[in-house]
């Protein structure tokens, strides 16, 4: 058999047991926060932090996984005789990642000419779960025998088909991040005005604003409804498990079934929304690109 390698990034949020059940292995990301620096997934849970930013007053600031790093991990996977590497990235768009995985591709074979090692690398155009899930399918595929070139179309198809709806019950991470002017989001906060955006193919778009944190699951789940595929899987990510119960409950019943399973969301989004969002990940048409 062939031996191969799935890769990722931490922001595909994956609970470290369902990453060692699919053996995918994770690129960690880097952040600072009131001058300190951490690991992601090495130096706090995602629940721990949540709590970082809602005690903090500091705003995050995440590295990019570098060309050096990958270089690494490609040269390390060669000395162990793999002969495929699947790497699954963050947004491209959203992150140099992408393009630095690619850079330390040409790289290694410029530096191993004599090195057959085949290296894959997709652009997932999203962030976590969203692509982490599809990795957990990929990886199974893989072992049972399927091709590189038929795994690598499979996410592609899937990358084309995905949706991300978010809501953030605070804004003021969104506030610091500049993504909503001051004015604008101490007034959103002191109205009880929520956000609802869309992560699609990376490109994110506030699709409604409502009042009153009621309105605010109840938009949410027609969102879902009206653009979910009927009888596919859905997801739910949170930053805070107060959310867990009504938004799983609310969801089923409008939709007939329960989610498939709920997860925490990562600093990748976290850094962006607030420690207090919830995402819905569903499969809805396939978009051309």
């Amino acid at each position: 058999m062939r031996k191969y390698v799935v890769l990722t990034d931490s922001a595909c949020d994956l609970p470290q047991d369902m990453a060692d059940q699919h053996h995918i292995d994770i690129l960690c990301f880097k952040l600072a926060l009131d001058g300190e620096g951490y690991t992601e997934r090495v130096d706090f849970t995602p629940e721990q932090f949540s709590e970082m930013l809602r005690k903090t007053d500091g705003m995050p600031t995440t590295s990019q996984i570098t060309q050096y790093e990958f270089l690494d991990k490609f040269e390390e996977y060669a000395r162990e005789g793999v002969q495929e590497v699947l790497y699954v990235s963050i947004n491209g768009t959203g992150s140099s990642t992408n393009s630095n995985a690619h850079a330390a591709k040409a790289q290694f074979h410029e530096e191993h000419p004599e090195s057959a090692m085949r290296i894959e690398i997709v652009d997932s155009h999203s962030y976590s779960v969203t692509y982490g899930i599809e990795l957990c399918a990929a990886s199974e595929k893989l072992a049972a025998g399927e091709s590189l070139d038929s795994v690598v179309a499979y996410l592609n198809d899937r990358f084309a088909r995905v949706e991300l709806v978010l809501t953030a019950y605070t804004l003021k991470v969104i506030r610091r991040s500049g993504r909503v002017s001051a004015a604008a989001a101490i007034a959103g906060d002191l109205l009880g005005i929520r956000p609802i955006f869309t992560l699609i193919d990376g490109v994110s778009q506030v699709v409604k604003k409502v009042r009153g944190d009621k309105q605010v699951l109840t938009a949410m789940v027609n969102h879902c409804k009206t653009r979910m595929v009927p009888g596919t899987p859905y997801y739910i990510g949170v930053t805070n498990h107060k959310y867990e119960e009504e938004y799983a409950a609310a969801l089923e019943k409008s939709i007939g079934y329960p989610p498939k399973d709920i997860f925490h969301l990562g600093s990748a989004v976290c850094s962006n929304t607030g420690p207090e969002a919830v995402g819905v990940l569903f499969e809805g048409a396939k978009r051309e690109r």
